[in-house]
């Protein structure tokens, strides 16, 4: 038997990634892999710094392992790695070496970058309504770079999760 199909939404803050991955997890009943880094923050009793970063990479991590075992033939994680080293590169202009070395064993099989199109959600949690245009290039530059399967998705949830769900049913038509 195959592994899932292993998929990671990306981007920007305030871009879908949570109302996507949840729905693509609905639509196709599998499992999926919360982003950690909310629950993390939410318990933290100062502001994050960079160390933060690297447990939050390692619970993430965890996370998805946890979440795969349940998967059917697609699995979905919610953010991964490189959103936490696009974030640290922005904010501490540099990443921590674990990371980077684990994004290289880790690997999906296609990453949808979500678009900067929808409006911006207030959270407290949020930091950079303004530059989310700016970030988004970094995520599709970093992909572009990285060289692996990426597709962009733009409009509003439904269009997305339209658009999402026709890539994965051709990339399973493929993969099987």
């Amino acid at each position: 038997m195959k592994p899932p199909l292993k998929i990671a939404v990306v981007g920007p803050e305030s871009t879908g990634k949570t109302t996507l991955t949840q729905k693509l997890a609905d639509f196709f009943h599998t499992s999926f892999a919360q982003e950690v880094a909310r629950d993390y923050l939410h318990t933290l009793k100062r502001p994050y710094t960079q160390p933060d970063l690297t447990q939050i990479a390692r619970l993430q991590l965890a996370e998805e392992k946890r979440a795969e075992q349940n998967a059917r033939e697609v699995f979905f994680a919610d953010t991964n790695l490189l959103v936490i080293k696009v974030w640290s590169e922005y904010k501490y202009q540099s990443c921590d070496p674990w990371i980077l070395e684990n994004m290289k064993l880790d690997t999906y099989d296609v990453h949808f970058l979500t678009g900067t199109d929808i409006p911006w959600e207030e959270d407290p949690l949020r930091e950079h309504p303004e530059q989310r245009d700016d970030l988004y290039e970094i995520y599709r530059r970093e992909l572009s770079r990285a060289g692996v399967l990426f597709y962009e998705l733009k409009g509003n949830a439904e269009q997305r999760l339209s658009d999402a769900v026709i890539v994965i049913r051709i990339l399973l038509a493929t993969y099987r």
